[in-house]
């Protein structure tokens, strides 16, 4: 007669195998086995049998560099003689970068359209409205702002020269004004004040200091052209 254990299930359900013992026969690894297993690797590792995972403290382990955000691109700005390594979507505007991420405040912000000028900047030497650019055109440029003029706790003339002549009032355009006036001073214009007031005619004083600007970079050019001579 046959042992009941052996009979197969009338419930349709699958019954385990059972040992000698009645108790189920498990297939593979018991909990009893595998908490073996693993207090004698435990014991390995304190031991120095295995070997030490990597961490940041073994030599030469390798090191990966984190990978730029998601949508960005890495660019080095090269401002005032330092550079800025970010990583920027490609939509950051030039002035946004300046006075938001890098603390250069010096720019300002007026018109955002390219019309009044108060965002002027240096790019290798020659004069940009921020505000119309992007950031990420200008990897690796020389760029120079307001807060880089003085050298060595010294004004540059063209600033000495604003205060001198009083060429300024509330200050909103000053920057742009001043940065726009260094640039002038390496372009081909004419030598009379006209000449100088068009060349400036891209930068817009509300509080009409023209006059005193005009003044103000006729002095440095004078001074430069008799250090020339």
């Amino acid at each position: 007669m046959r042992n009941n254990r052996e009979r197969a299930p009338t419930n349709g359900s699958l019954a385990m195998p059972e040992n000698e013992s009645g108790r189920p026969r498990s297939h593979g690894a018991s909990r009893r086995s595998f908490l073996q297993k693993m207090g004698a690797m435990g014991l390995a590792s304190a031991s120095g049998a295995l070997p030490k995972l990597w961490s940041a403290e073994t030599p030469n382990s390798p090191m990966t560099a984190p990978s730029p955000p998601a949508g960005t691109i890495p660019v080095s700005l090269r401002i005032n003689g330092t550079s800025y390594p970010l990583n920027l979507e490609p939509r950051a505007i030039l002035l946004d970068v300046l006075r938001e991420q890098l603390d250069l405040p010096g720019t300002k912000k007026g018109c955002d359209h390219g019309q009044c000028g108060a965002c002027t900047i240096l790019v290798n030497g020659r004069r940009i409205k921020s505000c119309l650019t992007l950031a990420v055109m200008h990897d690796c440029d020389e760029i120079t702002t307001i807060e880089g003029l003085e050298q060595n706790e010294k004004l540059h003339p063209m600033q000495t020269a604003f205060l001198d002549c009083d060429a300024f009032q509330c200050g909103a355009c000053t920057s742009g004004q001043i940065m726009s006036a260094v640039a002038l001073l390496k372009e081909p214009i004419g030598q009379g004040d006209g000449a100088v007031r068009e060349a400036m005619s891209g930068n817009i004083c509300r509080c009409g200091a023209y006059k005193g600007i005009c003044e103000a970079i006729q002095r440095v050019r004078g001074n430069a052209s008799a250090k020339a001579s």
